[in-house]
């Protein structure tokens, strides 16, 4: 979609639109990895950042209600705010890449990303530090979507699985950092600077994109589809804001049903609005891709199921169990080194099984691991809960990687923008309502506020949050069982 400008390097021919079936030779692949060593790490830093400021904000949630005067499960606006901004822009992003260029578009969101931190360390209220976040949202909009459609653009197809396998391990890492670096900062100095911490990387990476970042644009960018943007945007706020109405005591029915009434017409108008226009800011033909659709329905249904649940795992032991906001922080890292051990195989994987089949018994591993976690109470030891979260890590992170590659798995290189942008905007959308429904739930099923009330809401939860889940292995079965199409060039 984006064309290089005249100053940049020409990036090499993109297997997705090579037409002969020859593999290049190692000498050439390696180069290829050489020479684009430094925008991997580009890449990798944003995930870090954002995987790093996504997961320290969890185990602070306690002590940053307590700070603001609110209940933990009432936090959740300072989590949805954020995910939801990321949502709503990330479909302007392709625009921005034609208009602008990645190198400036990647660089601005860095600099807007970094300082909705800081403002998020100084905030002194609740609705200060929503407005900071979405702030915080506004920059990292562009940092996902663009990354990805860099390395689409920049590495072979062969090794494209590997660059991004690379790429989320680093962002792994800053989840493993994350609960650790909030339970310890919280503990022993301040919540505020959980978000702070994010100022010295965003510089690192402002430093990096001069230096390595390539651009693409285009010399001439279509018009940006502003109506279309607005209508989804609306639909995707109105349906949040119906979701925040849920949890208000007493619930306001008529005003959620309302929000959520008027959002789907908006959605239905943007629907008949991209039909009728060139360049929409969603490409909904796209959807025509049979592994486009299962992608996006597959990453959305998943999603919502297993979104919030190491937020409430991390309520459940500081609050439901007495635990320290450390030791809480500590027990998530056994499920980040899980993703990280479970990324190696992802190529052999889907050699052996193929898409639909990978997914379909991966969904439904996730799943059962998923009602497992209704067994700990008080009383489980830490070893055990720590043998689960590797386990339940390693099987969510397989998912993760394999969802975010299968929906370029059949499509033309031209089209890798308007996916990256979609398959993100998905992912966060997914990402908010399913944080949303799992605090939802447990403040349903919450009957009193003794630790042990906690406990029994915290089981039900990840019970109903584990059949929604289970669920969503039916879209995966939508897919063709080919397996030699499916894997990669590169793990043969």
């Amino acid at each position: 979609m984006c064309e290089m400008s005249s100053h940049a390097d020409e990036p090499l021919p993109h297997a997705a639109v090579a037409t002969a079936a020859v593999a290049p030779d190692q000498a050439s692949v390696a180069s290829s990895l050489e020479r684009y060593r430094g925008l991997l790490w580009l890449v990798s830093a944003a995930f870090f950042m954002q995987a790093l400021d996504s997961t320290v904000v969890n185990t602070a949630v306690p002590a940053m209600a307590e700070a603001l005067h609110e209940t933990p499960l009432g936090m959740r606006s300072a989590l949805t705010s954020y995910v939801l901004t990321l949502a709503i822009l990330i479909p302007a992003s392709p625009w921005l890449c034609d208009r602008f260029g990645t190198r400036r578009v990647f660089g601005g969101a860095i600099v807007l990303f970094g300082l909705g931190s800081l403002l998020c360390g100084v905030s002194q209220t609740l609705p200060q530090l929503v407005a900071a976040r979405v702030l915080q949202g506004v920059g990292g909009a562009s940092l996902m979507p663009v990354g990805r459609y860099v390395l689409v653009r920049s590495i072979d197809k062969r090794e494209f699985v590997s660059a991004m396998s690379t790429v989320a391990t680093f962002g792994l890492l800053g989840s493993v950092l994350g609960p650790l670096l909030g339970g310890a900062l919280v503990e022993y100095t301040s919540w505020r600077l959980i978000f702070l911490v994010n100022v010295p990387v965003a510089i690192a990476g402002m430093w990096m994109n001069r230096r390595d970042m390539p651009e693409y644009r285009l010399d001439r960018a279509n018009r940006f589809d502003l109506a279309g943007f607005l209508l989804f945007a609306a639909a995707s706020a109105l349906l949040l804001a119906a979701s925040e109405l849920a949890g208000s005591s007493p619930v306001p029915w008529l005003g959620m049903a309302a929000c959520t009434g008027i959002a789907v017409l908006l959605g239905v108008a943007y629907v008949w609005h991209s039909r009728r226009t060139p360049f929409p800011v969603a490409d909904l033909s796209l959807l025509r891709v049979r592994s486009v659709w299962v992608a996006l329905a597959g990453g959305l249904s998943t999603r919502l199921g297993i979104s919030g649940m190491f937020l409430l795992l991390v309520l459940f032991l500081q609050v439901g169990c007495g635990w320290s906001p450390v030791a809480a922080g500590l027990m998530m890292v056994p499920q980040a080194l899980g993703s990280i051990t479970a990324k190696w195989a992802v190529n052999r994987a889907l050699v052996y099984f193929g898409y639909r089949r990978l997914l379909l018994g991966n969904t439904l591993m996730v799943a059962l691991l998923l009602a497992a976690f209704a067994l700990f109470g008080q009383s489980t030891p830490g070893w055990l809960i720590a043998a689960f979260t590797f386990a339940y890590g390693a099987f969510a992170g397989l998912q993760y990687t394999v969802m975010n590659t299968l929906i370029y798995n059949d499509l033309d290189i031209k089209h890798a923008s308007m996916a990256s942008s979609m398959a993100s905007t998905v992912q966060y959308l997914a990402m908010s309502f399913g944080i949303a429904l799992s605090t939802l739930l447990m403040q349903a099923l919450l009957r009193g506020h003794a630790p042990h009330d906690f406990v029994v809401a915290f089981r039900w939860t990840v019970v109903v949050l584990a059949v929604i889940t289970a669920a969503s292995s039916r879209v995966f079965g939508q897919l063709h069982d080919n397996r030699q199409r499916d894997a990669l060039p590169a793990a043969r």
